[in-house]
């Protein structure tokens, strides 16, 4: 079954029986008040006709007050405490041998005889010979009955006119309901057949669920638009940097395969040619590896940690290892709320790259300001020209292909970085002047520190 027509027939239904249960209300509060109604009037008479009877004396013939005050349509009748009938009249056939059924307390009943309902009360009146008797007045409300059956009449005829506009509502309200969610339905179905990411049309102004639900759908079409254009991009920029060595490999191992062993030299520099592009290969695949990684959930974990010590135990290995100046300014220690594995990472990117492009001293200087920390990685390198500085945190993106190539760098450190700073909650920026050096500052924000007392 569609929503659409779940939504008409729950709404319809709701109606009816909101429609249903009202009318009933009705039915019984009417009810309520036309029997309070013709008690209220009986009581009336009672009470004249206990007055007229407290008048009575030994020669009065007590039918005939009775008869004065009996009820159209009803009885009245006069019994003593045994239960025998002193007197009794009537003005309706059959009602003689009626006998209600009167709870001691109540103030009236209703029975019925015949069909028709019946209203009944009591009430003690002093006999014309002083003893205490009780007066019981009855009458048959047909008045009241045919009443009762023109309402009844009357709330179902309302009921069925007030259907009509309820089902049109209930249809408009199922089809202002559901068009959103068909829109949705035919604008998936069209981007899955067409492979394109299609959008819905949604009010500018609206702020309903329906227009939000519209919005956030356009949100993530836009997204998934994004991340497939970012993947289709990475993919043939990967296919290109990776076809490059596989052509230098494949070259140099036909030439191997020709002259290689017949000429040494030939050789030498094949193998030498096959080793730096098959490590350089290893060195990109493993980044692109790294670079998805970065994207799996939970791949940050956060801790306190020393942003100092972290600085200087990322350096050492590195003075050892490349037998160049590392210097650290600044004063520690500076705790913050990071993952330490991550930042040292980013930070070996860092220095890693000013040492590539700088044969001089590298200075990694710790800041704190107002508004956070900052570290420094600045080296005394060639520089980097003003235009290139906007792309070099896209993949594969290289300043010097030559240059690069002989150092070895795939074009993907600084995404990388870039990748891991936005995970840290942190800030990456490069200032660079050709010529004299980069600067590389990253920012970690106040949000992050612990305070050290």
């Amino acid at each position: 079954m569609k929503i659409k027509t779940k939504i008409h027939l729950l709404s319809t239904l709701l109606m009816l029986v909101i429609l249903t249960l009202t009318n009933i209300g009705i039915y019984f509060l009417f009810e309520k008040m036309a029997y309070d109604t013709e008690y209220n009037q009986l009581r009336t008479q009672a009470k004249e006709l206990t007055t007229s009877l407290s008048k009575l004396t030994g020669q009065n013939d007590p039918r005939n007050v009775l008869l004065a005050y009996i009820p159209p349509n009803g009885a009245v009748r006069i019994v003593d405490k045994t239960g025998k009938v002193k007197a009794n009249v009537q003005s309706a056939e059959g009602i003689k041998s009626f006998k209600p059924d009167l709870e001691q307390g109540e103030r009236y009943a209703i029975d019925t005889f015949d069909g028709v309902p019946v209203l009944s009360m009591r009430m003690p009146v002093i006999w014309k010979d002083g003893e205490v008797v009780e007066l019981t007045m009855i009458q048959l409300l047909d008045n009241t009955k045919h009443n009762l059956n023109t309402l009844v009449i009357v709330l179902i005829g309302v009921m069925l006119v007030a259907m009509i506009p309820i089902v049109i509502s209930s249809i408009a309200l199922g089809r202002i309901v559901t068009q959103p969610i068909e829109k949705l339905i035919k604008t998936m179905a069209q981007s899955r057949k067409a492979g394109t990411f299609e959008k819905i049309a949604v009010v500018a102004e609206g702020r309903d669920e329906m227009t939000q639900m519209g919005r956030t759908f356009n949100d993530m079409m836009e997204q998934l638009e994004r991340n497939y254009k970012k993947q289709e991009q990475f993919v043939s920029n990967a296919s290109h940097e990776l076809k490059t060595p596989l052509t230098v490999i494949e070259s140099y191992a036909r030439l191997l395969s020709r002259h290689g062993f017949d000429d040494r030299s030939v050789a030498e520099e094949a193998v030498v040619a096959i080793l730096g592009e098959s490590i350089r290969m290893k060195e990109m695949i493993k980044q692109m590896l790294l670079l998805a990684k970065n994207h799996e959930k939970g791949a940050f974990k956060f801790g306190e940690s020393d942003v100092y010590a972290l600085i200087e135990k990322t350096l050492q290995p590195m003075r050892q290892a490349y037998a160049r100046e590392f210097y650290l300014e600044g004063n520690g220690p500076a705790i913050v709320v990071t993952d330490a594995e991550k930042l040292r990472q980013l930070l070996y990117i860092l220095l890693d790259n000013a040492r590539k492009y700088s044969d001089k001293e590298i200075k990694t200087v710790i800041e704190e300001n107002v508004t956070g920390f900052t570290i420094s990685v600045i080296d005394a390198g060639n520089g980097i020209p003003q235009d290139a500085l906007p792309y070099l945190f896209h993949r594969f993106y290289r300043v010097d292909e030559d240059r690069n190539r002989k150092t070895g760098g795939t074009g993907l450190g600084l995404s990388i970085a870039k990748e891991i700073a936005d995970g840290l909650g942190a800030e990456l920026e490069i200032e660079s002047i050709v010529g004299e050096g980069t600067t590389v500052w990253l920012f970690i924000p106040k949000n992050r520190i612990l305070t050290v007392s």
